[in-house]
C-alpha cells in the first residue's frame, strides 16, 4: 500500500469521525449538537481502536499484513489527535469565558 492510500484512509477516518451518525449537517435545532458529536467522535475512536488491536493480534498470529496494521494505527493515531484537538479547543474556550468580565 503506497503513502498515498495510507493518507487517504487517514483522511477518510477523519471524515467519519467528524460527520454526524444520521448522515445530515449537525445543527442545535436538530438536537444533534456539539455533545452528539462529540459523543459519535469518541465511538468511532472506540470502535478504530478495537480494529487496529483485532487486526494487531491476527498480525501475531500470521493472519494479516503489516500494511494493514500500520494502516490501523494510522488511522486510530489520526481519530486521537482529533479528539485531543478537540479537547484543548473546548478547554481553551471556557478559559476564554472565564477570563470574561460580567
Amino acid at each position: 500500500m503506497s503513502s498515498s492510500s495510507i493518507a487517504a484512509n487517514a483522511y477518510a477516518t477523519a471524515a467519519r469521525l467528524f460527520s454526524p451518525a444520521s448522515g445530515g449537517t449537525a445543527t442545535a435545532g436538530q438536537g444533534n449538537g456539539f455533545g452528539e458529536l462529540l459523543r459519535g467522535a469518541v465511538q468511532n475512536l472506540d470502535q478504530t481502536a478495537r480494529t487496529t488491536d483485532q487486526r494487531s493480534r491476527a498480525m501475531a498470529n500470521g493472519r494479516a499484513d503489516l500494511i494493514d496494521v500500520v494502516t490501523a494505527v494510522a488511522e486510530t493515531e489520526v481519530a486521537i489527535e482529533s479528539l485531543v484537538a478537540v479537547r484543548d479547543k473546548v478547554v481553551q474556550s471556557y478559559e476564554e469565558i472565564m477570563r470574561m468580565q460580567i
